[in-house]
Protein backbone atom coordinates (compact mmCIF):
# COMPACT_ATOMS: atom_id res chain seq x y z
CA UNK A 1 0.00 0.00 0.00
CA UNK A 2 1.25 3.68 -1.08
CA UNK A 3 1.22 6.16 1.47
CA UNK A 4 2.20 10.03 1.35
CA UNK A 5 3.27 11.64 4.20
CA UNK A 6 2.82 16.09 4.20
CA UNK A 7 4.80 18.03 6.54
CA UNK A 8 6.50 21.37 6.03
CA UNK A 9 8.52 20.13 9.36
CA UNK A 10 11.64 18.07 8.03
CA UNK A 11 11.78 15.99 11.45
CA UNK A 12 8.27 15.32 12.12
CA UNK A 13 8.19 14.29 8.49
CA UNK A 14 11.05 11.88 8.25
CA UNK A 15 10.39 10.29 11.69
CA UNK A 16 6.70 9.36 10.50
CA UNK A 17 7.90 8.49 7.33
CA UNK A 18 10.51 6.37 8.72
CA UNK A 19 8.35 4.24 11.33
CA UNK A 20 5.62 3.33 8.61
CA UNK A 21 8.18 2.24 6.04
CA UNK A 22 9.43 0.30 8.98
CA UNK A 23 5.68 -1.41 9.21
CA UNK A 24 6.42 -2.05 5.37
CA UNK A 25 4.58 0.61 3.50
CA UNK A 26 6.04 2.24 0.55
CA UNK A 27 6.14 5.79 1.69
CA UNK A 28 6.95 9.20 -0.27
CA UNK A 29 7.52 12.61 1.45
CA UNK A 30 6.12 16.04 0.57
CA UNK A 31 7.29 19.32 2.40
CA UNK A 32 4.34 21.08 1.28
CA UNK A 33 0.99 21.06 -0.26
CA UNK A 34 1.81 22.27 -3.87
CA UNK A 35 4.74 19.21 -4.03
CA UNK A 36 1.81 16.67 -2.67
CA UNK A 37 -0.38 17.93 -5.27
CA UNK A 38 1.94 16.74 -8.18
CA UNK A 39 2.87 13.63 -6.40
CA UNK A 40 -0.69 12.87 -6.26
CA UNK A 41 -0.82 13.69 -9.73
CA UNK A 42 1.29 11.54 -10.70
CA UNK A 43 1.07 8.52 -8.91
CA UNK A 44 -1.67 6.66 -7.16
CA UNK A 45 -1.81 6.89 -3.22
CA UNK A 46 -3.88 4.59 -1.07
CA UNK A 47 -3.68 6.82 1.81
CA UNK A 48 -2.28 10.57 2.83
CA UNK A 49 -1.24 11.98 6.52
CA UNK A 50 -0.71 15.27 6.18
CA UNK A 51 -0.01 18.19 8.88
CA UNK A 52 -3.01 20.95 8.81
CA UNK A 53 -1.03 23.76 10.02
CA UNK A 54 1.43 24.38 6.56
CA UNK A 55 1.81 27.45 4.23
CA UNK A 56 1.44 28.89 1.81
CA UNK A 57 -1.33 26.32 1.39
CA UNK A 58 -2.86 24.93 4.33
CA UNK A 59 -3.63 20.99 5.19
CA UNK A 60 -7.19 22.06 4.72
CA UNK A 61 -6.93 23.49 1.34
CA UNK A 62 -4.56 20.66 0.47
CA UNK A 63 -7.24 17.69 1.60
CA UNK A 64 -10.46 19.45 -0.71
CA UNK A 65 -7.85 19.87 -3.79
CA UNK A 66 -6.32 16.04 -3.42
CA UNK A 67 -10.13 14.67 -3.06
CA UNK A 68 -10.88 16.10 -6.17
CA UNK A 69 -7.30 14.71 -7.80
CA UNK A 70 -8.18 10.99 -6.26
CA UNK A 71 -11.70 10.91 -4.32
CA UNK A 72 -10.47 7.30 -3.50
CA UNK A 73 -7.55 7.89 -1.13
CA UNK A 74 -8.04 8.15 2.28
CA UNK A 75 -6.97 11.22 4.35
CA UNK A 76 -5.56 11.08 8.16
CA UNK A 77 -5.37 14.54 9.20
CA UNK A 78 -2.54 15.95 11.73
CA UNK A 79 -3.98 18.67 14.02
CA UNK A 80 -2.45 21.23 16.89
CA UNK A 81 -2.86 20.28 20.28
CA UNK A 82 -6.41 20.91 21.52
CA UNK A 83 -7.38 22.10 17.43
CA UNK A 84 -10.44 19.26 18.11
CA UNK A 85 -12.51 21.45 16.07
CA UNK A 86 -10.67 21.58 12.78
CA UNK A 87 -9.93 18.15 12.86
CA UNK A 88 -13.75 17.61 12.81
CA UNK A 89 -14.07 19.80 9.91
CA UNK A 90 -11.61 18.03 7.93
CA UNK A 91 -13.41 14.65 8.24
CA UNK A 92 -16.96 16.96 6.97
CA UNK A 93 -14.48 17.62 4.38
CA UNK A 94 -13.94 14.14 3.31
CA UNK A 95 -10.55 13.14 6.12
CA UNK A 96 -10.82 9.42 7.14
CA UNK A 97 -10.06 10.51 10.71
CA UNK A 98 -7.76 12.83 12.72
CA UNK A 99 -5.06 12.99 15.47
CA UNK A 100 -3.95 15.24 17.79
CA UNK A 101 -0.01 16.42 18.64
CA UNK A 102 1.61 14.88 19.94
CA UNK A 103 0.50 11.50 19.11
CA UNK A 104 1.31 8.08 19.96
CA UNK A 105 2.78 6.06 17.32
CA UNK A 106 0.74 3.45 17.81
CA UNK A 107 -2.46 5.36 18.29
CA UNK A 108 -1.62 6.69 14.59
CA UNK A 109 -0.85 3.12 13.53
CA UNK A 110 -4.13 2.19 13.97
CA UNK A 111 -6.05 4.24 12.17
CA UNK A 112 -3.73 3.95 9.41
CA UNK A 113 -4.42 0.24 9.50
CA UNK A 114 -7.94 1.13 9.59
CA UNK A 115 -7.96 3.66 7.02
CA UNK A 116 -6.34 1.22 4.25
CA UNK A 117 -8.74 -1.54 5.26
CA UNK A 118 -11.36 1.08 4.26
CA UNK A 119 -9.32 1.60 0.98
CA UNK A 120 -9.30 -1.93 0.32
CA UNK A 121 -12.80 -2.87 1.19
CA UNK A 122 -13.72 0.09 -1.21
CA UNK A 123 -11.97 -1.41 -4.21
CA UNK A 124 -13.64 -4.79 -3.97
CA UNK A 125 -16.76 -3.07 -3.54
CA UNK A 126 -15.82 -0.92 -6.56
CA UNK A 127 -14.89 -3.48 -8.75
CA UNK A 128 -17.77 -5.80 -7.64
CA UNK A 129 -20.21 -2.45 -8.50
CA UNK A 130 -18.35 -2.37 -11.62
CA UNK A 131 -19.45 -6.10 -12.77
CA UNK A 132 -23.11 -5.26 -11.74
CA UNK A 133 -23.48 -2.14 -13.77
CA UNK A 134 -21.97 -3.77 -16.55
CA UNK A 135 -24.28 -6.78 -16.36
CA UNK A 136 -27.78 -5.14 -15.67
CA UNK A 137 -26.47 -1.37 -16.33
CA UNK A 138 -27.79 -0.53 -13.43
CA UNK A 139 -26.15 1.60 -10.41
CA UNK A 140 -26.16 -1.37 -8.11
CA UNK A 141 -25.62 -0.96 -4.68
CA UNK A 142 -24.07 2.96 -3.67
CA UNK A 143 -23.36 4.68 -0.54
CA UNK A 144 -20.32 4.74 1.66
CA UNK A 145 -21.58 4.55 4.99
CA UNK A 146 -19.93 1.37 7.28
CA UNK A 147 -23.09 -0.36 7.40
CA UNK A 148 -23.45 -0.69 3.63
CA UNK A 149 -19.56 -1.28 3.15
CA UNK A 150 -20.11 -4.06 5.60
CA UNK A 151 -22.84 -5.21 3.21
CA UNK A 152 -20.92 -5.50 0.25
CA UNK A 153 -17.62 -7.15 1.74
CA UNK A 154 -20.39 -9.98 2.86
CA UNK A 155 -21.28 -10.21 -0.61
CA UNK A 156 -17.83 -10.40 -1.77
CA UNK A 157 -17.31 -13.53 0.61
CA UNK A 158 -19.87 -15.30 0.21
CA UNK A 159 -20.76 -14.98 -3.15
CA UNK A 160 -18.38 -17.45 -4.92
CA UNK A 161 -19.90 -20.18 -2.40
CA UNK A 162 -22.99 -22.14 -2.57
CA UNK A 163 -24.41 -21.76 0.90
CA UNK A 164 -27.87 -20.60 1.62
CA UNK A 165 -27.98 -17.14 1.97
CA UNK A 166 -31.42 -14.95 3.85
CA UNK A 167 -31.23 -11.27 3.80
CA UNK A 168 -33.18 -9.23 5.93
CA UNK A 169 -34.45 -5.72 6.05
CA UNK A 170 -37.10 -3.59 5.85
CA UNK A 171 -39.41 -2.93 2.67
CA UNK A 172 -37.31 -0.62 0.11
CA UNK A 173 -33.81 -1.09 1.48
CA UNK A 174 -32.69 -2.94 -1.48
CA UNK A 175 -32.99 -6.78 -0.50
CA UNK A 176 -33.12 -7.91 -4.43
CA UNK A 177 -30.68 -5.87 -5.38
CA UNK A 178 -27.82 -7.21 -2.86
CA UNK A 179 -29.41 -11.22 -3.79
CA UNK A 180 -28.32 -10.00 -7.78
CA UNK A 181 -25.11 -8.71 -6.42
CA UNK A 182 -24.74 -12.29 -4.93
CA UNK A 183 -25.75 -13.51 -8.06
CA UNK A 184 -23.93 -11.84 -10.25
CA UNK A 185 -20.76 -12.40 -8.66
CA UNK A 186 -20.74 -15.86 -8.69
CA UNK A 187 -19.54 -19.21 -10.51
CA UNK A 188 -23.17 -19.31 -11.41
CA UNK A 189 -23.50 -16.04 -13.04
CA UNK A 190 -24.02 -17.42 -16.33
CA UNK A 191 -26.71 -19.56 -15.52
CA UNK A 192 -30.66 -18.89 -14.73
CA UNK A 193 -31.95 -15.86 -12.41
CA UNK A 194 -35.38 -16.96 -11.28
CA UNK A 195 -36.84 -14.08 -9.00
CA UNK A 196 -40.29 -14.55 -7.36
CA UNK A 197 -42.36 -13.01 -4.76
CA UNK A 198 -43.69 -15.83 -2.63
CA UNK A 199 -46.48 -13.46 -1.23
CA UNK A 200 -48.03 -12.56 -4.93
CA UNK A 201 -48.52 -16.48 -5.52
CA UNK A 202 -51.83 -18.02 -4.00
CA UNK A 203 -51.52 -21.06 -1.31
CA UNK A 204 -53.20 -23.54 -3.01
CA UNK A 205 -50.86 -23.08 -6.33
CA UNK A 206 -47.82 -22.66 -4.66
CA UNK A 207 -46.46 -26.41 -4.49
CA UNK A 208 -47.31 -26.59 -8.20
CA UNK A 209 -45.88 -23.40 -9.12
CA UNK A 210 -42.45 -24.28 -7.49
CA UNK A 211 -42.21 -27.68 -8.13
CA UNK A 212 -43.91 -27.89 -11.14
CA UNK A 213 -46.94 -30.80 -12.27
CA UNK A 214 -47.45 -33.61 -14.47
CA UNK A 215 -50.22 -33.73 -16.72
CA UNK A 216 -53.42 -34.98 -15.66
CA UNK A 217 -52.13 -34.27 -12.00
CA UNK A 218 -55.32 -32.22 -11.20
CA UNK A 219 -58.00 -30.53 -13.14
CA UNK A 220 -56.97 -28.20 -15.83
CA UNK A 221 -53.32 -29.50 -15.71
CA UNK A 222 -53.09 -30.17 -19.78
CA UNK A 223 -49.65 -30.52 -20.56
CA UNK A 224 -46.99 -31.54 -18.12
CA UNK A 225 -45.13 -27.80 -16.61
CA UNK A 226 -41.57 -27.00 -14.67
CA UNK A 227 -41.42 -25.54 -11.47
CA UNK A 228 -39.79 -22.58 -10.80
CA UNK A 229 -37.19 -24.72 -8.71
CA UNK A 230 -36.05 -26.59 -11.72
CA UNK A 231 -36.28 -23.14 -13.76
CA UNK A 232 -32.94 -22.10 -11.46
CA UNK A 233 -31.03 -25.82 -12.09
CA UNK A 234 -27.71 -24.52 -12.55
CA UNK A 235 -28.44 -21.11 -11.02
CA UNK A 236 -29.85 -18.97 -8.61
CA UNK A 237 -33.39 -19.18 -6.87
CA UNK A 238 -34.66 -16.16 -5.47
CA UNK A 239 -37.08 -16.30 -3.09
CA UNK A 240 -38.82 -12.74 -1.54
CA UNK A 241 -41.01 -12.72 1.26
CA UNK A 242 -40.43 -16.21 2.19
CA UNK A 243 -42.68 -15.53 5.01
CA UNK A 244 -45.67 -15.43 3.16
CA UNK A 245 -45.45 -19.31 2.01
CA UNK A 246 -47.85 -21.70 3.31
CA UNK A 247 -46.53 -24.86 5.93
CA UNK A 248 -47.24 -27.58 2.89
CA UNK A 249 -44.51 -25.44 0.58
CA UNK A 250 -42.46 -24.83 3.70
CA UNK A 251 -42.33 -28.72 4.23
CA UNK A 252 -41.33 -29.51 0.30
CA UNK A 253 -38.78 -26.34 0.62
CA UNK A 254 -37.26 -28.18 3.69
CA UNK A 255 -36.91 -31.08 1.85
CA UNK A 256 -35.22 -29.80 -1.17
CA UNK A 257 -33.07 -28.13 0.94
CA UNK A 258 -31.66 -31.28 2.49
CA UNK A 259 -31.37 -33.21 -0.30
CA UNK A 260 -31.42 -31.52 -3.73
CA UNK A 261 -34.42 -33.10 -5.24
CA UNK A 262 -37.66 -31.98 -6.68
CA UNK A 263 -41.11 -34.08 -7.60
CA UNK A 264 -43.64 -32.58 -9.50
CA UNK A 265 -47.27 -32.79 -8.19
CA UNK A 266 -48.29 -35.92 -9.44
CA UNK A 267 -45.01 -37.42 -10.37
CA UNK A 268 -44.17 -40.68 -9.31
CA UNK A 269 -40.27 -39.92 -9.15
CA UNK A 270 -37.64 -37.32 -8.29
CA UNK A 271 -35.34 -35.15 -10.31
CA UNK A 272 -31.99 -33.99 -8.83
CA UNK A 273 -31.36 -30.42 -9.77
CA UNK A 274 -28.42 -27.93 -8.79
CA UNK A 275 -29.92 -24.29 -7.44
CA UNK A 276 -28.25 -21.73 -5.41
CA UNK A 277 -31.13 -20.26 -2.59
CA UNK A 278 -31.30 -16.80 -1.17
CA UNK A 279 -34.58 -15.95 0.46
CA UNK A 280 -35.19 -11.99 1.56
CA UNK A 281 -38.05 -11.27 3.98
CA UNK A 282 -38.96 -8.24 5.95
CA UNK A 283 -40.57 -9.95 8.21
CA UNK A 284 -39.18 -11.01 11.72
CA UNK A 285 -38.89 -14.93 11.29
CA UNK A 286 -37.77 -16.15 14.58
CA UNK A 287 -41.01 -14.34 15.56
CA UNK A 288 -43.04 -16.18 13.20
CA UNK A 289 -41.07 -19.80 14.11
CA UNK A 290 -42.19 -18.75 17.78
CA UNK A 291 -45.91 -18.02 16.54
CA UNK A 292 -45.40 -21.44 15.06
CA UNK A 293 -46.07 -19.53 12.12
CA UNK A 294 -42.82 -20.75 10.10
CA UNK A 295 -40.73 -23.95 10.75
CA UNK A 296 -38.05 -23.71 12.81
CA UNK A 297 -36.00 -26.26 10.79
CA UNK A 298 -36.44 -24.80 7.58
CA UNK A 299 -35.30 -21.30 9.30
CA UNK A 300 -32.14 -22.75 9.76
CA UNK A 301 -31.43 -23.93 6.92
CA UNK A 302 -31.95 -21.04 5.02
CA UNK A 303 -30.16 -18.74 7.42
CA UNK A 304 -27.14 -20.55 6.97
CA UNK A 305 -25.03 -17.58 5.73
CA UNK A 306 -27.96 -13.98 7.21
CA UNK A 307 -27.65 -10.63 5.70
CA UNK A 308 -29.13 -7.84 7.09
CA UNK A 309 -29.50 -4.61 5.58
CA UNK A 310 -29.90 -2.01 7.49
CA UNK A 311 -32.65 1.21 7.21
CA UNK A 312 -31.72 4.44 5.32
CA UNK A 313 -32.44 6.09 8.48
CA UNK A 314 -29.58 3.71 10.16
CA UNK A 315 -27.02 5.10 7.39
CA UNK A 316 -28.01 8.82 6.86
CA UNK A 317 -24.43 8.96 5.52
CA UNK A 318 -25.25 7.78 2.41
CA UNK A 319 -28.49 9.95 1.75
CA UNK A 320 -26.66 12.61 -0.31
CA UNK A 321 -24.90 10.16 -2.44
CA UNK A 322 -28.19 8.15 -3.06
CA UNK A 323 -30.05 11.71 -3.89
CA UNK A 324 -27.74 12.74 -6.20
CA UNK A 325 -27.50 9.83 -8.01
CA UNK A 326 -30.95 9.78 -8.62
CA UNK A 327 -31.08 13.35 -9.33
CA UNK A 328 -28.66 12.73 -12.25
CA UNK A 329 -30.10 9.58 -13.27
CA UNK A 330 -33.71 11.00 -13.48
CA UNK A 331 -32.13 14.54 -15.56
CA UNK A 332 -30.85 12.28 -17.88
CA UNK A 333 -34.37 10.55 -18.76
CA UNK A 334 -35.66 13.78 -18.95
CA UNK A 335 -33.60 14.59 -21.02
CA UNK A 336 -32.69 18.02 -19.41
CA UNK A 337 -29.17 19.23 -17.58
CA UNK A 338 -28.65 17.96 -14.24
CA UNK A 339 -30.24 19.83 -11.84
CA UNK A 340 -27.98 20.12 -8.20
CA UNK A 341 -29.96 19.70 -4.99
CA UNK A 342 -29.69 22.83 -2.71
CA UNK A 343 -28.37 22.89 0.96
CA UNK A 344 -32.18 23.92 2.46
CA UNK A 345 -33.45 20.81 0.65
CA UNK A 346 -30.47 18.35 1.69
CA UNK A 347 -31.27 19.26 4.92
CA UNK A 348 -34.61 18.33 4.97
CA UNK A 349 -33.75 14.99 3.40
CA UNK A 350 -31.39 14.05 5.83
CA UNK A 351 -33.60 14.69 8.57
CA UNK A 352 -36.62 12.60 7.13
CA UNK A 353 -37.41 9.57 8.60
CA UNK A 354 -37.47 7.13 5.18
CA UNK A 355 -40.06 4.61 6.65
CA UNK A 356 -39.78 3.58 2.66
CA UNK A 357 -36.30 3.70 1.93
CA UNK A 358 -33.86 3.65 -0.80
CA UNK A 359 -37.50 2.96 -3.09
CA UNK A 360 -39.26 6.00 -0.96
CA UNK A 361 -35.87 8.53 -1.55
CA UNK A 362 -36.44 7.58 -5.27
CA UNK A 363 -39.65 8.43 -5.66
CA UNK A 364 -39.11 11.82 -3.91
CA UNK A 365 -36.17 12.32 -6.35
CA UNK A 366 -38.36 11.90 -9.42
CA UNK A 367 -40.84 13.96 -8.21
CA UNK A 368 -38.27 16.37 -7.27
CA UNK A 369 -36.72 16.76 -10.50
CA UNK A 370 -39.93 16.75 -12.42
CA UNK A 371 -41.37 20.23 -10.28
CA UNK A 372 -37.47 21.57 -10.13
CA UNK A 373 -37.91 24.76 -12.49
CA UNK A 374 -34.48 26.14 -12.04
CA UNK A 375 -30.89 24.24 -11.68
CA UNK A 376 -32.06 23.37 -8.39
CA UNK A 377 -34.32 21.26 -6.25
CA UNK A 378 -35.73 23.52 -3.48
CA UNK A 379 -37.56 22.59 -0.58
CA UNK A 380 -40.65 23.40 -2.29
CA UNK A 381 -39.86 20.68 -4.93
CA UNK A 382 -39.88 18.20 -1.95
CA UNK A 383 -43.28 16.39 -0.79
CA UNK A 384 -45.16 18.80 1.60
CA UNK A 385 -45.04 15.95 4.46
CA UNK A 386 -41.76 16.77 4.47
CA UNK A 387 -42.76 20.05 6.01
CA UNK A 388 -45.15 18.58 8.92
CA UNK A 389 -47.46 21.67 10.12
CA UNK A 390 -45.10 24.56 10.16
CA UNK A 391 -44.83 26.56 6.71
CA UNK A 392 -42.74 29.00 7.89
CA UNK A 393 -39.38 27.57 6.89
CA UNK A 394 -40.22 27.07 3.04
CA UNK A 395 -41.34 30.76 3.53
CA UNK A 396 -38.01 31.59 4.37
CA UNK A 397 -36.12 29.60 1.30
CA UNK A 398 -38.39 31.90 -0.74
CA UNK A 399 -36.93 35.14 0.94
CA UNK A 400 -34.37 36.76 -1.51
CA UNK A 401 -33.17 39.30 1.41
CA UNK A 402 -31.71 36.83 3.69
CA UNK A 403 -28.19 36.30 3.72
CA UNK A 404 -26.79 32.91 4.41
CA UNK A 405 -25.39 33.88 8.37
CA UNK A 406 -29.26 34.35 8.43
CA UNK A 407 -30.49 31.28 6.85
CA UNK A 408 -27.96 29.36 9.01
CA UNK A 409 -29.24 30.47 12.16
CA UNK A 410 -33.24 29.90 10.87
CA UNK A 411 -32.19 26.52 10.13
CA UNK A 412 -30.63 25.83 13.72
CA UNK A 413 -33.25 26.83 15.49
CA UNK A 414 -36.15 25.42 13.67
CA UNK A 415 -34.63 21.87 14.00
CA UNK A 416 -33.58 22.63 17.73
CA UNK A 417 -37.17 23.94 18.13
CA UNK A 418 -38.26 20.71 16.17
CA UNK A 419 -36.36 17.98 18.56
CA UNK A 420 -38.04 20.04 21.85
CA UNK A 421 -34.29 22.28 22.79
CA UNK A 422 -32.42 18.32 22.34
CA UNK A 423 -29.18 19.87 21.47
CA UNK A 424 -27.55 16.48 20.94
CA UNK A 425 -30.55 15.20 18.18
CA UNK A 426 -30.57 18.54 16.70
CA UNK A 427 -26.70 18.32 16.28
CA UNK A 428 -26.81 14.81 14.88
CA UNK A 429 -29.80 16.03 12.40
CA UNK A 430 -27.70 19.17 11.51
CA UNK A 431 -24.59 17.13 10.97
CA UNK A 432 -22.64 19.52 13.78
CA UNK A 433 -20.68 18.50 16.91
CA UNK A 434 -22.50 19.18 19.49
CA UNK A 435 -19.11 22.06 20.72
CA UNK A 436 -20.04 23.51 17.38
CA UNK A 437 -23.60 23.96 17.84
CA UNK A 438 -23.40 25.57 21.36
CA UNK A 439 -21.02 28.12 19.96
CA UNK A 440 -23.22 29.04 17.14
CA UNK A 441 -26.35 29.25 19.87
CA UNK A 442 -24.33 31.49 21.87
CA UNK A 443 -23.72 33.78 18.51
CA UNK A 444 -27.11 33.79 17.95
CA UNK A 445 -27.93 35.22 21.81
CA UNK A 446 -30.28 31.98 22.74
CA UNK A 447 -29.77 29.09 25.04
CA UNK A 448 -32.81 27.29 23.51
CA UNK A 449 -35.09 26.39 20.95
CA UNK A 450 -37.57 29.37 21.22
CA UNK A 451 -40.95 29.31 19.13
CA UNK A 452 -40.37 33.28 18.98
CA UNK A 453 -36.83 32.98 17.52
CA UNK A 454 -38.14 30.53 14.43
CA UNK A 455 -41.52 33.05 14.23
CA UNK A 456 -39.35 36.05 14.23
CA UNK A 457 -37.29 34.86 10.89
CA UNK A 458 -40.07 33.77 9.28
CA UNK A 459 -42.07 36.85 9.15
Amino acid sequence: MNILVVDDEPNVRRSLSIFLRRRGFHVDEADSGESALGKIAAKAYDLMITDLRMSPMDGLELLRRAKRVAPPMEVIVITAYGSVESGVRAMKEGAFDYVTKPFDNEELMMLVERALDMRRLEEEVNELRARLREKYGAEAILGRSRKMMDVMRMVTRVAKTDSTILITGESGTGKELVARAIHANSNRAQGPWVAVNCGAIPENLQESEFFGYVRGAFTGAMRDKIGLVQEADGGTLFLDEIGETSPALQVKLLRFLQDGEVRRVGDTRSRRVDVRLIAATNQDLEKLVREGAFREDLYYRLSVIPIRLPALRERREDIPVLAAHFARRFSEELGRPTVGISSQALALLMEYDWPGNVRELENVMERAVVLCQGDRIMPEDLPPHFWGEDESLIQVTRRKDMTLEELERFYILHVLHKYGGNRKKAADVLGLSRATLWRKLRQYGVDGAFPAEVNNVAE
